[in-house]
């Protein structure tokens, strides 16, 4: 698949989790790494969603992560940046600091280059909904998308995942 296809795939998620928004009237927010904040970007494209989409927090490194969203440190040293309890913790996390969002959604990962093998195009996103329910999904874009490396083509990729799985937590809210 092609750069051009997959931003035409990210804006229909966005598109759609729009929609799913306004008829839950559920608000939304996320906390990005490894997609600095191409979901909320994306999602801002779209007419209408101020009602809807409370932000993003872009936390790229450890120390923001921890800081911002209160991922322990623990988890940092212990599991990893891109670990399915950093995930859970961001989502949490950007949860409770914006109290008029009814749906978070995190997302961290490593997307190349020079990744570990083990971790190369692996991402989790991570979501927590009001009242208090969390989950997590672990992804390896390698497998889904083998053949594409290209960074941005990755972080598309993942941005349009973020959003799918944004619009099943809200329908499933």
């Amino acid at each position: 698949m092609q750069l051009d296809a997959m931003n035409e795939r990210l804006k229909q998620a966005a598109t759609a989790l729009a929609a799913a928004l306004k008829k839950s009237d559920n608000r939304i927010v996320f906390a990005e790494s490894c997609t600095a904040g191409l979901v909320s970007a994306t999602l801002a494209g779209v007419p209408g969603i101020s009602a809807y989409h409370c932000g993003s927090a872009v936390t790229y490194r450890n120390d923001t992560k921890a800081r911002w969203l209160g991922v322990s440190e623990a988890t940092l040293n212990n599991k990893g940046a891109v670990s399915r309890e950093t995930a859970m913790q961001m989502a949490s996390g950007v949860l409770q600091k914006t109290p008029e969002a009814d749906v978070a959604v995190s997302v961290t990962g490593h997307l190349g280059p020079n990744a570990p093998n083990e971790l190369d195009g692996v991402i989790w996103i991570g979501t927590a909904t009001r009242p208090a329910a969390a989950s997590s999904v672990s992804i390896r874009l390698r497998e889904l998308e083998p053949t594409n490396s290209d960074r941005l083509f990755r972080q598309t990729f993942a941005a349009c995942l973020v959003l799918q799985t944004a619009l099943a937590a809200c329908e499933n809210q």
